[in-house]
């Protein structure tokens, strides 16, 4: 079977190999001493562990671009998320496949979360419909939300909401960007300030007549 050592998952995670050993204990998973660790075992340790065994039901709130996009990304169903409803206002909408799921109006959204056991609510919608739409799934039983809308929202304790904000990501990747381009900056400006200096240091300049060096070395 398909082992893995403590010492190669460390170099890949890029943390101490004692330390993950130790975490890994908390999971009830010790490895074998010269052998490593089973990897499918691990892999369910660390499933069970962050919830990933089980049936997720999620429904998604706005199906716009954004919203169509997450309906028909193949990464939920491995991760053990399943969507079970995509849910728009536009009554246009209504009935119209993505993603092989038919969308339902927003008039129905407290009956779908009921009847399927929904926990967890994904909000795509424009930013002025947000709170309105959190609200609605809060009161019919959603206590955890990933928000996609431009927006903050308010929600009561022990309603846990992420908020995946795309313009953030772009303004730290950029805030990397000026500083690489400022440490390239400094090493050109480095790299010019010393090539002068090395030029003068020859003893072989010649001075006025071309045959005597214009300054003597010491």
């Amino acid at each position: 079977m398909p082992t893995v050592s403590s010492e190669e998952l460390a170099a890949a995670a890029g943390v101490n190999s004692a330390k993950l050993r130790k975490d890994f204990s908390y999971l009830g998973s010790y490895g074998t001493r010269g052998v490593g660790y089973d990897v499918e075992y691990l892999v369910y340790q660390i499933s069970r562990e962050l919830g990933l065994t089980q049936d997720w039901p999620v429904v998604i709130v706005g199906i716009g671009n954004l919203g169509a996009a997450l309906a028909n990304y193949g990464g939920f169903a491995s991760r053990g998320f399943r969507v079970a409803a995509l849910i728009d206002a536009d009554p246009a909408m209504a009935g119209k496949p993505v993603a092989g799921i038919p969308v339902q109006h927003t008039d129905e959204l407290e009956r779908i979360i009921e009847d399927n056991g929904v926990s967890i609510g994904v909000i795509a919608t424009p930013a002025g419909a947000a709170q309105q739409v959190c609200d609605r799934l809060v009161a019919a039983g959603v206590t955890s939300i990933l928000n996609f809308a431009p927006t903050v929202l308010t929600v009561p304790d022990g309603v846990d909401v992420r908020k995946v904000d795309l313009s953030i990501e772009l303004q730290i990747l950029a805030f990397h960007e000026q500083r690489k381009a400022g440490e390239e900056s400094a090493a050109a400006a480095a790299d010019g300030a010393a090539a002068p200096a090395a030029r003068r240091t020859p003893s072989t300049d010649q001075g006025p007549d071309g045959d005597v060096p214009a300054v003597m070395p010491a």
